[in-house]
């Protein structure tokens, strides 16, 4: 439940995805979450970090081999959400 917890608080799973093509740092990062307050992305980094998941370095802040791990796990969502999305757009018939 603690992994939930950490992941359904805002813009965890936004930091997460931007991580998964590599480092970045803070101002990439909160360009790339375009309406990300600075103190709420402080916040979650600073979290995240705690619980091993990102790690900051040289290049900016990147996933630790668990946080790799667990994108591998979320990644499937990312196709699964957008045809889920698109039940609710009008693009497919709904069932």
């Amino acid at each position: 439940m603690a992994l939930f917890d950490l992941l359904g608080r805002s813009w965890a799973l936004g930091v997460i995805w931007q991580l998964s093509n590599g480092p970045m740092t803070f101002r990439q990062l909160q360009e790339s979450c375009e309406s990300v307050s600075p103190t709420v992305l402080n916040n979650r980094l600073k979290e995240l970090r705690e619980t091993g998941v990102v790690a900051r370095g040289d290049g900016g802040y990147a996933l630790t081999p668990t946080g790799r791990e667990l994108f591998i796990l979320l990644e499937p969502f990312g196709a699964w959400s957008v045809r889920w999305a698109e039940r609710f757009s009008g693009d497919e018939p709904s069932a």
